[in-house]
Parts: structure tokens; C-alpha cells; sequence
């Protein structure tokens, strides 16, 4: 396949950036997007050239670092990570539009870097349980009810890469901070720290500078690992709860 990749280029997060045209050729359709721009990067290194700086870790869709816009789409067309998305799902000789996220809470570091620390940051503010120090507790010493359990599990499956953000008019963070509340909200292990997780984390994404749910909707259709839409308006009620009740 050969292919033009129009991609973002900045140098950081103050300098102007701005599209570059590259062409490569000799693409497989059986290539990651990653292992492509490895390829492109090959070539720039033997020209002299800067690499393209890009985010990824373990190309296996689990931890969420690779985070591409392409053709204006997070991840690209397919509903995957990018580094899980082929070549395949091109044509040869397309044009392919390659930007980082866009969100003034995701600053860009280089090119198609951006700092979604964060997230860290909500997480941190809330993203505990009160657990007693010593020795691991026996599995089966606290019993969790199986929808718990099922709730719990859908919502850990968020890996944070920020697609959500991405994708949403308004770059929002609600479907991120919901996965986290609700998956530790869910279970019994979570209860002591259930209203003041739920305020502190929404605080914090506030302070961070994300925008705010207008409930499009884009953000669970950009979603990767199909967190759910309704998530949100679970955090909601929980958030007014804790509200009502106060700290």
C-alpha cells in the first residue's frame, strides 16, 4: 500500500504546530497503525530527519497510551485502540489525517504526545478504598452480590486513554470519571469513601479544566472498551446524593 499521512507537528505545547505531508510506500495491510508510523519513522531517522513522537506502550489495547485522532475519528474508524487497529481498514492510496487529542486539558508535549495527567489527578482524588494494613484479606471475606460484581467489572475495563474526551464536543471527562466512581462505588469496598469519592472526583475534573455533558453521546460510541453511556447518569445520582448529604 502507499499511503500520504498528513500529520500534526509541534515541538511543544507553546510552539505553533502544524500539519506535515509524508508519503509511504510498501505498507502492509497487515501492519498496526503503530508498526506504519514506525515504518515512517525509519525512513525519517535514515533522511535525517525528527521522528514523529507519538504515545504508546504495550500494543496490546490493554493500557490505553496510544491515542491518535485519525480522519478526525479517536482511534481511527474501527472501535478498537489504536495500536489494535490494521491497516487493513485502509485502501491504498488514501490520505490519512493524523492529530493528537484535542482538549485544553490534554496540552500537547510533541506532535501527537499530549499530558493526560490529568486523569491521574482525578483518580488520585478519589480512586481508593479504606483497606485495613497487613496481610491480603481472604477472597471470599467480604461477600459481593453478583450484579455488584458484573457492575464493577464493566466499568474497571476503562484504561483511560482519553478517546472520550477526545470524541466529545465539549471535552468532557464524565464517562472516564464515571467508570471510576461507579466501579468502586459498586462494590462494598468502596462504601465508606462512596459520597466523598464521588464529590472530590467530579471536583477535580472540574479544576482541571474539562468541559461539561451535554450528553451527546459521542463519548461512549469513541469509547474503545464500550463503557456505557448510562454510567454518567449514575455518577449523576450519586453525585446529588452525596450533595444533599453533604461532606
Amino acid at each position: 500500500m502507499k499511503l500520504t499521512l498528513r500529520i500534526w507537528r509541534q515541538k511543544n505545547a507553546d510552539a505553533p504546530g502544524a500539519l506535515s505531508t509524508y508519503e509511504v510506500d510498501g505498507i502492509s495491510q497487515d501492519m498496526s497503525f503503530l508498526e506504519m508510523l514506525d515504518t515512517l519513522n525509519e525512513e525519517l531517522l535514515l533522511g535525517g530527519d525528527d521522528p514523529v513522537a507519538f504515545d504508546h506502550d504495550c500494543r496490546e489495547g490493554i493500557c490505553g497510551a496510544c491515542s491518535l485522532v485519525i480522519n478526525g475519528e479517536p482511534h481511527g474508524p474501527e472501535r478498537t485502540t489504536t495500536c489494535q487497529l490494521h491497516m487493513r481498514s485502509f485502501r491504498d492510496g488514501d490520505t490519512i489525517d493524523i492529530e493528537p487529542w484535542r482538549a485544553a486539558a490534554f496540552p500537547v508535549v510533541r506532535d501527537l504526545v499530549v499530558d493526560r495527567s490529568a486523569f491521574d489527578r482525578i483518580i488520585g482524588s478519589g480512586g481508593y478504598i479504606t483497606a485495613p494494613t497487613g496481610a491480603a484479606p481472604e477472597a471470599h471475606a467480604t461477600a459481593v452480590p453478583k450484579p455488584a460484581a458484573d457492575a464493577a467489572f464493566e466499568h474497571a475495563e476503562c484504561i483511560g486513554c482519553g478517546a472520550c474526551v477526545a470524541a466529545c464536543p465539549n471535552g468532557s471527562a464524565m464517562l472516564f470519571t464515571a467508570a471510576k466512581v461507579v466501579h468502586l462505588n459498586s462494590l462494598p469496598q468502596g462504601a465508606p469513601e462512596r459520597e466523598s469519592r464521588v464529590l472530590d472526583m467530579v471536583d477535580r475534573m472540574d479544576a482541571e479544566g474539562f468541559g461539561g455533558c451535554t450528553n451527546t453521546g459521542e463519548c461512549a460510541t469513541a469509547c474503545p472498551k464500550g463503557i456505557p453511556l448510562f454510567s454518567i447518569a449514575t455518577m449523576n445520582r450519586e453525585f446529588v446524593r452525596a450533595a444533599r448529604k453533604g461532606r
